[in-house]
């Protein structure tokens, strides 16, 4: 049952990769939003 244990630990740590870019991307928005200029 050594597997079960391995695929669930690489499922923990592509969730946890996973979360952390999407939190890295909301966090660096409200910085780079003024910096863009807008086409109207």
């Amino acid at each position: 049952m050594w597997y079960f244990s391995w695929i669930l630990g690489i499922g923990v740590a592509l969730s946890f990769g996973i979360v952390n870019a999407m939190w890295l991307e909301v966090r660096q928005k409200p910085q780079e939003a003024p910096v863009r200029a807008r086409r109207d």
